[in-house]
């Protein structure tokens, strides 16, 4: 079963005359003949290829020069002392049979035949095809399908004699597509032949066996094929369909903590990012959730699994970390990085269907996804793997009371805020941090009222003052109506909560007003 047939090929026998009883000779006439008449041993079925052709060419006997040189012309086209060039031709291929497993993977093949004249060159090309095919997972405990074959002669009499063995695959011969058998409990193995067509080369193996050759397939899903995916991930494609973006992220930090460095879009293949630094790239995902060195934690080198692909994570003994993902990503991600120390550069790159590419432009400055600018927490971090010394915090004066906040109670006030702010929410007070003339909360988002765009579970809310009114107090859910903040160059977008804006305590009461409030607000 696993050794190819040569291809069938069918002769157009050459022309012959015969005489009636008259002594006339009658024309000549092509006639199919098969492998069989032709003293072939494996021959074919018998039978006209196309109604038999009158070879009206061939003369009647010669009786002058121009008779003879008419023969002889006659001869040489009708291929009785011709050299016919080139190859034959093929049929067209016939349907692919049923598949080799009943269950997990297996193969079908098709063939065709070679139809050529006398003296032709065979045709070019293989007379069999072959492909995966995928069928229902085999049930749990199913035996292998060279065990099975192995097993076949379980209690046979082998090696001449009539002592019986039981046998198991034995994968330490050289081909991996014989069929090498064990003999249980002792120390000898068997080649029972090739194994059957479709069978592993190996446990766990993604090749099959074929006529005796382990094959592996193409992204045709034909066996042998020599066909690839293209960077955009098109079967023989020509990277026609997809742009390449590669850059160099060099923004040095104004403080340790993490910096957004690229947005990678959903669709992205072949994603890469790498430096040389005691910095730490960190990958989080749309919804908010760190996939690797989130939350001022260093992760272990490994294999992630993150927006529908797998990201490999390394980090060598040296400076060195990288990021590697085959994609595509079935959702958007975000590249960051954790300083420690000034950014010597971090290059990153992935390839991008061309008709994402300008909505990838679009997100990573304005619109879609929020890539909000991270900031460090209030708290210290912990050590990292490298020690890291952080220059102490320029000592502030000591600042004048801070001067009571104006009235914002009301509806009137209430109204105003919910109807022209881009974000309503619920959020719990984690942390204050005052910088120069800002503070900057964090926050834990409970409730959504309102949003332009989406909102993390974990943000951050500047307020334009290092006395902000109203004050929030740690610990406390507040109802908070904020605004959308994107600097000119676009590296920062803040949620920004104006002075004396709508802050207040969270309650029952304050939740029913701020629903009814959403019902006035003019379209």
């Amino acid at each position: 079963m696993g050794k190819l047939r040569p291809e069938k090929e069918e002769h157009l026998a050459p022309c012959h005359t015969r005489r009636d009883e008259k002594g006339n000779s009658e024309r000549l006439s092509y006639y199919l003949k098969s492998h069989s008449q032709s003293g072939q041993s494996w021959g074919s079925t018998p039978g006209l290829l196309a109604p038999p052709l009158p070879c009206t060419l061939c003369p009647p006997r010669p009786r002058s020069l121009w008779n003879l040189l008419l023969l002889l012309w006659t001869f040489l086209n009708c291929g009785l002392g011709g050299n016919a060039q080139g190859p034959g031709e093929w049929t067209p291929w016939g349907s692919w049979s049923r598949c080799s497993s009943s269950c997990g993977r297996g193969l079908s093949v098709r063939s065709r035949r070679c139809i050529r004249l006398p003296r032709e060159e065979l045709c070019w090309g293989d007379t069999h095809e072959y492909r995966l095919c995928q069928q229902p997972d085999c049930p749990p405990g199913a035996m292998p399908f060279r065990d099975l074959q192995c097993a076949l002669y379980n209690g046979h009499p082998v090696l001449g004699t009539q002592k019986t063995y039981q046998w198991v695959p034995f994968y330490g011969a050289p081909n991996h597509c014989d069929l090498n058998c064990l003999a249980v409990g002792h120390d000898f193995y068997h080649s029972f032949g090739r194994v059957l067509d479709g069978t592993p080369c190996s446990p766990g193996a993604q090749d099959l066996c074929v006529a005796g050759r382990c094959l592996s397939a193409g992204c045709d899903g034909l066996l042998g094929s020599d066909a690839r995916e293209d960077r955009c991930g098109r079967c023989g494609g020509a990277n026609d369909s997809c742009l390449f973006v590669q850059r160099v992220f060099r923004d040095a930090g104004a403080f340790a903590g993490y910096w957004n460095v690229t947005l990678i879009p959903e669709g992205a293949r072949h994603i890469r990012a790498a430096h040389r630094s005691r910095n730490h790239l960190a990958l989080m995902e749309g919804d908010g959730r760190y996939v690797l060195n989130g939350n001022w934690a260093v992760s272990p080198a490994g294999t992630y699994e993150a927006a529908g692909t797998r990201v490999v994570y390394t980090r060598a003994t040296g400076p060195e970390e990288t990021l590697r993902a085959a994609g595509p990503t079935s959702q958007d991600l975000l590249l960051q990085v954790l300083l420690q120390e000034p950014n010597p550069g971090i290059e990153f790159e992935f390839w991008l269907p061309r008709e994402r590419y300008g909505p990838f432009q679009a997100q990573a400055q304005v619109l879609g996804w929020s890539p909000r600018q991270p900031q460090p927490r209030e708290v210290e971090p912990q050590p990292l793997e490298s020690p890291t010394v952080i220059p102490p915090r320029t000592p502030i004066p000591t600042p004048e009371p801070c001067p009571p906040c104006p009235d914002t109670r009301g509806r009137a006030h209430r109204l105003l805020h919910y109807c022209g702010s881009d974000f309503v929410f619920r959020a719990r007070v984690l942390g204050r941090v005052r910088q120069a003339q800002e503070t900057r909360y964090e926050v834990r988002v409970q409730l959504i009222y309102k949003n332009r765009s989406p909102l993390r579970a974990l943000e951050y809310v500047w307020a334009p003052s290092r006395c902000p009114c109203p004050p929030l107090a740690l610990h406390r859910d507040y109802l908070l109506a904020a605004r959308r903040l994107i600097s000119p160059d676009g590296t920062q977008d803040r949620l920004l909560l104006p002075h004396a804006g709508y802050a207040r305590l969270w309650s029952p009461a304050e939740d029913s007003r701020v629903r009814l409030a959403a019902r006035h607000c003019p379209l």
